[in-house]
């Protein structure tokens, strides 16, 4: 992502709660600043502070979007733009707005990485957003949806006490599909180089539906300008062609690797059948679970009246974070999002139920284990008796040093599998993390 080239207009983010200490609120609970939306014309009422930002700054495409003119045409034509013609940033003033820190701080006074999800999630919406749209207020908008997340790594830890910027913008479109690469900015005296003041990078892939078939929608096409705009799109067009790969090899995976799939079991199957001869550096893949289901409310749905990815993505997130607390004994650091997949849509009112395990453990390297953890979200329908997954989610987590510097002896455990199913799933996300790996 190019930041010295023309800047984006930068969208400030404030607190969504008034600080007891404030005098100057205005009466009768109104907003002191003339600027912000009332309430009661927002979407839902899940917000964050960005969902805030964003919203206000982009209220006219997404008025639109909640009251699309009817039986409008499609878009007739495709436009061409330009990555800086999507680009946005977002600021986060957390050195001067104690509301707003307190709002992002855990436990370890560092930002909420949960929160930061759903922000991200919200700004690459905006983008996406940003770049189909046409301005021409007589065509029906396109219906944009979080299709998955390519990537999400943390380069360093995110102080909730210095001022924090995402930039974003288009880096790649298909047919119907866009990839949004965003960028976390935290910049410290000591470290005022761009590249190196970069804390986190995502990737997010959305997909384009007609609002009236909901069938797949072409988008605009995307023109790069700068080396870096040509560079970012050529990479992103190799993890296109990356991914229609890895749903061959998952398939041709169905043929073979049987002896691969023994390797795994054995260990599980002496803890079955032999338990008192068991490893006792190793445990079972299923004593790793940790489980947690709510019902989704009318509050956490986006402008399209479904439930909104970046809370999804947030209470994945948590769910996650617990497993590898629970699992290593000591305070998880968390490295990266390995990947989500949004397979099907979470509608207000469904019962959903987040379930959680670490998949396997990766212990080569002893300063640094990795805890590699999976959340499947399923919309679970009693009245019909079905479950259907709806997401799935990936995570990697070390442990942080300072934590593991208090316990003696501390080792992380090897995960087994007891059944071919789990085995399978191990298989599959070790070949996908491998593929994506040598790609880079």
């Amino acid at each position: 992502m190019e930041f010295n080239c023309s800047s984006p207009t930068t969208i400030p983010v404030v607190s969504t709660f008034a600080s007891p200490f404030d005098t100057s609120a205005a009466v009768n609970g109104s907003d002191s600043t003339s600027t912000r939306k009332p309430i009661s014309l927002w979407p839902g009422m899940y917000h964050s502070p960005v969902t805030n930002a964003l919203w206000e700054a982009k209220s006219q495409i997404f008025e639109r979007l909640l009251d699309p003119p009817k039986d409008a045409p499609p878009q007739s034509e495709l436009l061409t733009k330009t990555p800086s013609q999507s680009r946005t940033s977002i600021l986060y003033n957390l050195s001067s707005d104690y509301i707003l820190r307190e709002q992002y701080r855990d436990p370890w006074n560092e930002v909420r990485i949960g929160k930061l999800l759903e922000d991200l999630d919200a700004l690459a919406g905006t983008i996406s957003v940003k770049h189909c749209s046409d301005d021409d207020s007589t065509t029906r908008p396109l219906l944009l949806v979080t299709a998955s997340v390519d990537k999400i790594v943390l380069k360093k830890p995110i102080s909730v006490d210095i001022d924090l910027k995402i930039v974003g913008s288009v880096i790649w479109v298909g047919r119907s599909s866009i990839e949004i690469q965003l960028e976390v900015i935290q910049s410290t005296e000591e470290n005022s180089d761009v590249s190196e003041s970069v804390a986190l990078t995502a990737n997010f892939i959305f997909v384009a539906r007609d609002s009236k078939t909901g069938k797949a929608a072409p988008v605009n096409r995307l023109s790069p300008e700068t080396e870096r705009e040509k560079f970012l799109f050529e990479e992103a067009e190799a993890r296109s062609k990356l991914r229609k790969r890895k749903r061959v090899d998952r398939r041709e995976f169905e043929h073979g690797e049987i002896n691969r799939l023994d390797a795994l079991l054995a260990e599980g199957r002496i803890f079955c059948d032999m338990p008192a001869l068991a490893d006792r550096d190793s445990i079972l893949l299923k004593d790793t679970h940790l489980e947690n289901a709510l019902i989704c409310q009318p509050q956490q749905r986006n402008i399209h009246g479904r439930i909104f990815g970046g809370f999804l993505m947030h209470r994945a997130f948590e769910l996650a974070f617990s497993t590898a607390y629970a699992f290593a004994g000591l305070v998880p650091c968390f490295l990266e999002v390995d990947h989500v997949d949004f397979l099907r849509p979470v509608d207000v009112g469904d019962f959903l139920r987040l379930k959680s395990c670490v998949l396997y453990t990766e212990l080569e390297n002893p300063d640094q284990p990795l805890i590699n953890v999976e959340v499947v979200a399923h919309v679970t329908r009693p009245e019909i008796r079905t479950s259907e997954v709806s997401n799935t989610f990936y995570f990697t987590f070390s442990v942080r040093p300072e934590a593991k510097a208090t316990k003696n002896g501390f080792k992380i455990r090897n995960v087994v599998p007891a059944t071919e199913e789990e085995a399978r799933r191990i298989l599959e996300r070790m070949d996908a993390e491998m593929l994506t790996r040598k790609s880079q």
